[in-house]
């Protein structure tokens, strides 16, 4: 069975997908998020700061789950683990993903958007999938529809979430968590206002948690 994402500890009902564009945001921004009770937190790799970032939290917040979102390839997936990433994310599922991340001992959320897809996952022992872009590509219905033929598959919607409807999805018996970028606004971060994000992450908690 490959390393999911389902036995890490430290779940919330909502996984801030968190863009670093300056390292040295990284650890005021991570401890913000903890303050508020969030302690995993996906690094996208969309930035040439990401990886530095990734690394510093990793040595400085041990109390951190930190992961690697957008992983592409079996490539990102070698550089997040040495940088410190504790699994990964990625935006869709390939064989050579999932096969990279099993040799690697890399737990991964692996990205769908189809049924191929998710049987794709399953066949490479992946039961926890991140559903993206969620809001395009059918969101609430599409989940309520997968529910019986793929009932065995727990999803965590990520894309287009809000503060607003992330209570619509978390409410679907196969949704056992959000990501959302809500937790961390981009002005916010700018401003430094960790006290904002803090407050953020806290209300959170609010939102139930389905936990498969």
């Amino acid at each position: 069975m490959a390393l999911t994402t389902r036995d890490l500890p430290g779940w919330g009902p909502v996984i801030p997908v968190i863009v670093i564009e300056r390292e040295a945001d990284a650890l005021p921004l991570a401890r913000a998020l903890l303050a508020g009770g969030v302690r995993v937190l996906e690094i996208t790799m969309r930035t040439p700061a990401a990886l530095p970032a990734i690394e510093a939290i990793a040595k400085a917040l041990p109390e951190a789950i930190v992961g690697a979102g957008t992983v592409l390839n079996a490539d990102d997936a070698r550089r997040a683990q040495a940088a410190g990433a504790v699994f990964a994310v990625s935006p869709g599922y390939t064989h050579a993903v999932g096969t990279a991340c099993r040799a690697l001992g890399l737990p991964l959320l692996p990205g769908v958007a189809t049924s191929g897809e998710i049987m794709a996952a399953l066949q490479d022992g992946y039961d926890f999938l991140k559903l993206f872009p969620a809001q395009a590509v059918g969101g609430l219905g599409l989940l309520k529809a997968w529910a019986s033929p793929f009932g065995a598959v727990s999803f965590c919607p990520t894309g287009g979430i809000t503060a607003q409807s992330a209570a619509d999805y978390l409410a679907l018996p196969n949704v056992r968590c959000v990501g959302g970028s809500w937790l961390t606004p981009p002005d916010a971060v700018r401003a430094a206002d960790w006290a904002r994000i803090s407050a953020l992450a806290q209300a959170t908690h609010a939102l139930k948690n389905q936990v498969k």
